[in-house]
């Protein structure tokens, strides 16, 4: 009887032992490194801070099985080589605004910001369930990649401008950073633009390089030390009233990831998405004060006659972004049907209701 359970024992500890040297390279076999380039300087506030939030939160949430090696602008490549060091595949995702890649094609403006576009709510809204994903899944995919909504900044300042903007006429032969659709919207008004990384503008904006620049908001603008060169700071731009950033990744290797791997991305950028638009919204009011305060920012807001002048220029930008493929028109309609259904309705609901709290508030 002894016997029979020392060799029952020892066929157990056996076949246990057999599956330990089983499962120990399967378990490092299923450990993937992920090497993400970025478009933000490291620590750079706001954008920056988020992007290394991000990374790292992928890696926690896997526990290591997602190995993350985060690489700031210029560190691994150029902040505007993020797109094709991703679509190669030598690295494996960037963090972006995706607006950089119109070059590429016009319809990656969608999936930030479009002029008189969509706020970041309404933007969320369209993404997740109207079909804003499954068309960004359609142009991401022509360049072999897999985009993700992972960071948002909200209504972004209509920019930063060494003179005061009065009339349209006051924009011509303005130089100023302004990318994406937007930017084409300036240059109809006769403005010369330029497509700058973030790391890049402060320089160009002392040196007289350009004269003007949008960036994001209060509390992202503050670090930048913009306020040196250009004390007219513009509330409420046509050119991003929201969208979101991306986590773009190759799409090779993303389809090679389980499920399980799939979701532990997804869900890391939805949490960094929300977060980094909350905190935004935190602490733009401070920062605000904080410019007009200490640095004698002096803010302002574009007139009726400048953005009637937006508006124009912005009917024939869209026109031109549709004839450049069917692909363009199709994620083009798509987009202004949701802007229309989505927008009209939080007009009818959140923005009544805004418009009037803020009327009462100042009786109160």
């Amino acid at each position: 009887m002894e016997r029979r359970k020392f060799l029952k024992g020892a066929a157990l500890a056996g076949a246990a032992g057999a599956a330990s040297t089983v499962a120990a390279p399967a378990i490092a076999k299923s450990k993937k490194e992920m090497v993400i380039v970025s478009t933000w300087p490291r620590d750079f506030p706001g954008l920056g801070v988020s992007a290394q939030r991000l990374a790292a939160r992928i890696d926690e949430l896997s526990e290591g099985r997602i190995a993350t090696k985060y690489f700031a602008a210029g560190e691994r490549v150029g902040a505007f080589d993020s797109f094709d060091e991703v679509a190669s595949g030598n690295s494996q995702a960037y963090i972006a605004a995706d607006y950089y890649w119109v070059g590429k094609h016009p319809a990656f403006a969608y999936f930030t910001a479009v002029p008189f576009g969509m706020t970041t709510v309404e933007w969320n809204a369209w993404i997740k369930f109207s079909g804003g994903q499954a068309l960004w899944d359609k142009v991401s995919g022509e360049f072999g990649l897999k985009a993700l909504a992972c960071g948002a900044t909200g209504t972004q300042a209509g920019g930063w401008f060494n003179k005061e903007i009065e009339a349209p006429e006051d924009l011509k032969g303005l130089k100023m950073r302004i990318p994406g659709l937007g930017g084409s919207v300036m240059s109809k008004l006769g403005v010369s633009t330029v497509s700058l990384p973030g790391g890049q503008i402060y320089e160009n904006l002392v040196s007289g390089a350009i004269e003007a620049t949008e960036w994001v908001g209060p509390y992202n603008d503050y670090f930048m030390k913009f306020y040196e060169a250009a004390k007219y700071y513009y509330t409420g731009g046509m050119h991003e009233p929201g969208g979101g950033l991306a986590f773009g990744m190759n799409l090779e290797w993303y389809n090679n990831l389980t499920k399980w791997e799939k979701a532990v991305i997804e869900a890391a950028c939805n949490e960094e998405h929300a977060a980094q638009f909350e905190e935004a919204m935190a602490l733009n009011g401070q920062y605000m004060a904080k410019l007009v305060n200490e640095h004698g920012v002096q803010v302002r807001s574009f007139n009726d006659d400048v953005w009637d002048a937006f508006g124009e220029a912005a009917k024939e930008v869209f026109a031109e972004t549709r004839d450049h493929s069917e692909l363009a028109t199709e994620v083009d309609d798509a987009f202004q049907k949701a802007l229309r259904d989505i927008g009209g309705t939080m007009a009818k609901f959140e923005g009544t209701f805004v418009n009037q709290r803020n009327r009462v508030l100042e009786l109160i």
